[in-house]
Order: structure tokens, then C-alpha cells, then sequence
């Protein structure tokens, strides 16, 4: 509550030529905000529930939900599912993470830790969003957090959050930008699953849930899951991960219905990681360049809080931590198998050593190749290559080894990367799109002089 920057950001605030009003009040433009209520969750397996995104996930590009609840659960579960022009904050954890609810989240099943926030009038959504995702608005909104291990927020906070009300001629051009970014995050989307879908048909990729049954584990007596492995097939390798039934299941697949199954470093100029280094934090830009961990790349517009020194790491920053566009990042610890394709701005940042780099042969492969590693069934044979007792961890030595199909469709193969392709520019530009409005909203709003 006495944190020194939201109080200059308050101050700001009252520097503005525009009216401050609360964000939540009489005057205020939140028509509802609201999260459903607690319940014990009651999960079960994918494919034998309704998935949910959690507020760690809602601000992912493709969100995917990692958990799944059971119909059985003795709450209304259909008031977890999300409207569309809403906007979503979560409550817990991280303060301010905020995302709007388009055509990839309209009617998805959210958690009870994101509050849903509706507007009195439309164009107030996209620049409420911009206002929060701005350094002044972030500010000032985690001025109204509680807690003391995890910090949280309730609905009724909002009603203490100030926010600058200029003339709808000023809000609507902020709006439009960021509606315009949401629309590019739709088409980016539509053509991911486009790709994705061309490549289940191609190969004939059941759903993965009938790949894996647990039939397929020997000897259910035995109390535990267990599986038996001749000794021809160890590859000196004696963690169970790697004999999986449901991996053996996908090679034998992939090498019915491929032209061919390839190693993943025959595929790759190079793979890389950077080394493990103590690093040195500066302040802001000036000093520093942006630094983005495993959990930022997946979004489009990470917030910016961490900048590595250039003075201590410039050449390691040069030669190992940036990143070139069209670049296959795979998230390596903890968190096994997150894949991006790098944009064109994420070249004028550092991303951490917990991502691996995977520089293709030719740009003609890496839409393929990222679209087929992103897939569920590449990220499994992904997670095949991990080690690790505590914290897992995949290697570029491990990652050279993971299988890849050729298909035997040439043609098929080509859509498939320029899809991946196109939506990679089209992730650009909402990025920009969002970057525009966020200029707009500090040069017309917040800092705004008479």
C-alpha cells in the first residue's frame, strides 16, 4: 500500500489534464465485476472433463488447459465459462495480469481466480485494458492488493482504482488498437490450428487419448504402473519416462504414415542452451536489455520487469542470448516442451538459458517444425528426451534425438510452414498493433499536458 513507485504513479495521475474518476463507481465505467464463487475442485484425466484455463494460461497466445474438472463437481460450473468483450484480471498470485476475452476465449471455462469485468460502454474495454497494462495503471491498481505470502485482489478494489475519463474521441483510437491486436491474435490462431489440423490428416494422428491406454502397462496386481522393456531397446537410457507405452505408439504411427521419421538435429543447423551464468540486473532500458524467462515467451506482450546488464553480459548477450526470428524455442526446465517460434521483436531481447534454440536447416522447415513440436504428439516425444529426478531438464545432445516426420505429401509439408509462417508475422503485428495503443494512451492520456 506504501510502495514508493505507486504513489508517484498516483501523483501522476493528479498531473493529468483529464477528469480522474474511480474506475468502479457511480461515474465510473465498470458496468459488473465479478468472479464465481470458491469450490473444491474435483479433477480427473484429459478427455474425461471439461478443461480450464487457469490465469497462468489465459495469457498465453494458444492458451492450453493443463487441468481438467469433472461435470461431477458440485458447482455451477457453466458460470466458469467467459463472455466475449470481457475483461479478465486475475485475482491472485500475479496482480494485473489482465487479457480480453475474443473469439479464442468466448465460452472457454475459466478459473474462479480471474475476475470478469463488463463495461457501460464498448469502447471503454480496450482502453481500460491499455490503461492496465500500462506502467502508471499497473502501479496504481497493485496499490489495492492484500496478502502477505500471495497477494491477491477483490472485485470490490476497483472501486479505488483511479483512472483518467477523457472524451470518447481520445479513448476510441486506443480501443480500436487494441481490438485490432485481438483480432490478429484470433487470425494467428485460426491459422496454427489450420496448419495443425493438416498435419493429423496427413499422418492419420488418432486423438491421443486413444493412443494411450492403460491396458498397455503390465501387470496391474503389481499395486504401481509398470511396463516391461527388452534390454535391445534401453538405449542406455533407465528412467521409465523414455519407454512409455504411448511413445512407442506414436513412432510406430509416425513410421507407418511418414515418408520418413528423422532426428530432430539432422533437421537443424544447430541446437543450442545457453550456459548457466550469476546475473546482474540494472533498472530500466538505459542500462539494460529486456529479460524474458521461460513463462514470458509464451505471450505476446510480456511485461517488461527484469533487464540484464549490457555492460556485464554483452558478449554473452550477443553470441548466445538473443535470438533470431523464426528461431524454434523449447522451454527446457521445469516446464518441459512449451515451443515458440520467435517472432521479429523478440530479436531485441535476451531470453534466458531456460529455453533451447533450434536454428533449422532452411526457413522451409521451420513453420513444419515447429508446427509438428507444438502438436500434442510432439510434445510428447519431447518429454521422452527429459531427465532429472527433481527438476527436469532436456539437452541439446537429448533434443537432437527427438523424431520428426517427413511427409510424404511435399505439398501438405509446404502449407504447413507457411501457415506457421504467416501467423508468425501476423503475432508481430498485434504485437505492434498493442505497443501503438499503449504509446497513444501515454502521450494522450496519462502524460497528456494542456
Amino acid at each position: 500500500f506504501y510502495n514508493i513507485e505507486g504513489i508517484f504513479a498516483k501523483e501522476q495521475l493528479k498531473k493529468s489534464k483529464w477528469e480522474i474518476i474511480n474506475l468502479w463507481s457511480e461515474n465510473g465505467l465498470i458496468k459488473n465485476a465479478f468472479y464465481p464463487g470458491r469450490f473444491k475442485r474435483l479433477y480427473v484425466k484429459k478427455g474425461k472433463g471439461i478443461p480450464m484455463i487457469l490465469p497462468s494460461q489465459m495469457m498465453a497466445l494458444i492458451p492450453k488447459p493443463t487441468k481438467f474438472i469433472s461435470e461431477k463437481t458440485k458447482f455451477p460450473l457453466h458460470t466458469l465459462k467467459v463472455n466475449e468483450k470481457t475483461l479478465l484480471l486475475s485475482r491472485s498470485g500475479t496482480i494485473g495480469n489482465c487479457t480480453i476475452v475474443s473469439k479464442t476465449l468466448k465460452g472457454k471455462t475459466l478459473s474462479d481466480d480471474v475476475i470478469r469485468i463488463s463495461f457501460r460502454n464498448e469502447i471503454d474495454l480496450g482502453y481500460v485494458y491499455c490503461y492496465v497494462k500500462s506502467k502508471i495503471g499497473n502501479l496504481v491498481l497493485s496499490l489495492n492488493n492484500y496478502g502477505s505470502v500471495i497477494r491477491h485482489i477483490e472485485p470490490e478494489h476497483l472501486y479505488k482504482v483511479p483512472i483518467p475519463n477523457p472524451p470518447d474521441h481520445i479513448k476510441k483510437p486506443i480501443h480500436d488498437l487494441i481490438m485490432q491486436s485481438y483480432d490478429l491474435r484470433d487470425q494467428y490462431n485460426d491459422l496454427i490450428q489450420e496448419a495443425e489440423k493438416l498435419l493429423i490428416e496427413e499422418l492419420q494422428l488418432p486423438p491421443i487419448e486413444q493412443l494411450e491406454k492403460e491396458e498397455d502397462y503390465y501387470d496391474k496386481k503389481a499395486g504401481f504402473i509398470n511396463m516391461s522393456v527388452p534390454v535391445s531397446e534401453l538405449n542406455m537410457r533407465f528412467d521409465a519416462s523414455y519407454h512409455l507405452p504411448i511413445v512407442k505408439k506414436i513412432i510406430a504411427h509416425l513410421e507407418k504414415y511418414a515418408q520418413d521419421v528423422a532426428l530432430l538435429g539432422n533437421l537443424s543447423k544447430k541446437i543450442t542452451m545457453p550456459g548457466i551464468f550469476k546475473r546482474v540486473y540494472v533498472n530500466n532500458s538505459k542500462w539494460g536489455i529486456p529479460f524474458l524467462g521461460s513463462k514470458d515467451i509464451l505471450q505476446l506482450s510480456p511485461t517488461l520487469k527484469k533487464f540484464l546488464s549490457i555492460t556485464y553480459h554483452k558478449k554473452m548477450i550477443d553470441s548466445e542470448l538473443k535470438v533470431k526470428q523464426n528461431t524454434i524455442l523449447i522451454t527446457n526446465r521445469g516446464t518441459i516442451g512449451n515451443v515458440i517460434l520467435v517472432p521479429e521483436y523478440f530479436e531485441k531481447w535476451a531470453i534466458s538459458q531456460n529455453s533451447l534454440r533450434i536454428i533449422p536447416k532452411t526457413e522451409n522447415l521451420a513453420g513444419y517444425l515447429f508446427c509438428f513440436l507444438n502438436s500434442i504428439y510432439g510434445k510428447t516425444l519431447i518429454k521422452r528426451e527429459t531427465y532429472g529426478a527433481v527438476v527436469d531438464m532436456i539437452d541439446p545432445t537429448n533434443a537432437s534425438a527427438i523424431l520428426i516426420p517427413i511427409l510424404k505429401n511435399q505439398q501438405t509439408q509446404k502449407r504447413i510452414n507457411e501457415l506457421a509462417l504467416q501467423a508468425n508475422k501476423l503475432r508481430s503485428e498485434a504485437y505492434y498493433k498493442e505497443q501503438d495503443a499503449l504509446k497513444l494512451m501515454n502521450e494522450t492520456v496519462i502524460y497528456a499536458k494542456d
